[in-house]
């Protein structure tokens, strides 16, 4: 008897996950299961532990207890010397955007090119054809502070593709844009999506997943409440 074929891996999977911060728990047995080129929303209320998840995802905090596996890499038992390749993996899109403001829009997306060690000639034409994808190719020079909100995102966008990563994970990454900048921002992430990156999409905005439609795990104070497909609202 021919045995039954595997399904694919998941690319990313979480063991009974808990993190607590001294006595307080931000996450309580979290088990998920996340497959190549899924489009994830991770939703909540304020407090319900979005962002601790995808921290923990990264690097960003250690578990408490439980196991996460990031494409074959454990985390639980990784070496310092193994995490800037777990890293360079993950491209990382922050609500409060961490661009360096005394450095350039280019510059900030060139950074992240050289410490992966790519030839300067490459750097530049990697760097100019993302801001150009973002639509940021005229801001180039500018500092992030003369920028406005969704400019900066732009901006965190490219960097965060900059690696031309497997894994984007974004946090509230429209919480502090108005409506047409936070669209904007969501049809980047939807061309990585379709460009074959796995996205983790961390928002408390129920009006653009909905928009969106998709996979929603839902977290409710620190646990795994429901997980969901939402259907996209028709245009």
């Amino acid at each position: 008897m021919t045995p039954p074929e595997k399904g694919p891996e998941p690319i990313i999977r979480l063991f009974h996950v808990h993190k607590r911060y001294g006595a307080k728990a931000a996450l309580i047995d979290i088990s998920i299961d996340v497959f190549e080129n899924e489009f994830i929303f991770i939703s909540g209320p304020s407090g319900a532990g979005k962002s601790t998840l995808l921290k923990l995802l990264y690097l960003g905090e250690p578990v408490s207890e439980g196991h996460i596996v990031v494409d074959g890499l454990n985390l639980s038992r990784i070496s310092r010397r193994r995490i800037p390749m777990l890293r360079r993996r993950i491209g990382i899109v922050f609500q409060d955007y961490k661009l360096i403001p005394t450095k350039s829009v280019y510059e900030n997306v060139a950074l992240v090119l050289e410490a992966l060690g790519t030839r300067p000639r490459l750097i530049r034409k990697t760097a100019r054809s993302l801001l150009r994808r973002v639509g940021m190719e005229e801001k180039a020079k500018a500092l992030p502070p003369s920028l406005s909100g969704g400019e900066q995102q732009r901006a965190a966008v490219a960097r965060a593709l900059a690696g031309n990563p497997k894994i984007i994970l974004a946090d509230e990454p429209t919480g502090s844009l108005d409506a047409e900048a936070a669209s904007d921002i969501f049809d980047l992430l939807r061309e990585c999506h379709e460009r074959g990156a796995t996205l983790l999409v961390a928002t408390h905005d129920t009006a653009l997943i909905r928009r969106t439609g998709g996979k929603v795990i839902l977290l409710d104070r620190g646990r795994l409440d429901v997980t969901t497909t939402i259907p996209k609202l028709p245009a």
